[in-house]
């Protein structure tokens, strides 16, 4: 017999929840492969891609972390239905904003990262950190989260 909050949580909580794991998980592979200068993922990297990563200030990576990581966990909790992820989802967009924010109005991006997918995916990924966090507060005010 289901109880009252395995009916009120909404299949789209579970959708959206691995979605966000999974482009989270993404996310925090990225930044270790990068951070650890994992030799086969650097490879695959245009060498003006990897020059402009490591002209960046070093404070910008602690953003990058909070980004990933907070999504991360913010995907976790928001799968156990905790209302925490509202709180995690929100410091990855924080992470997001002022990581990407940077780089999109302040750093020069090479010319490589400005074409195609690549130019648009800084706001692709500061919106979709955005929706998170709202979906989470949304499913926190509907009281899905506990």
């Amino acid at each position: 017999m289901a109880t009252t909050a395995e009916r009120q949580t909404p299949a789209h909580l579970w959708i959206i929840g691995l979605i966000a794991l999974l482009w989270s998980g993404y996310g925090c592979y990225d930044y270790l492969m990068t951070m650890t200068a994992n030799p086969a993922h650097m490879e695959s990297l245009p060498a003006d891609q990897i020059a402009y990563m490591e002209s960046l200030p070093g404070w910008l990576s602690a953003f990058w972390a909070l980004g990933v990581w907070g999504g991360l966990a913010g995907a976790v909790l928001l799968l156990i239905k905790s209302r925490y992820s509202v709180w995690a989802f929100g410091v990855s967009l924080i992470g997001a904003v002022i990581g990407l924010g940077y780089q999109i109005f302040v750093a020069e991006m090479p010319a490589s990262m400005k074409e195609g997918a690549m130019a648009f995916l800084p706001w692709a990924i500061i919106i979709f950190a955005a929706f998170l966090f709202f979906y989470s507060r949304n499913m926190d005010k509907k009281g899905v989260l506990g």
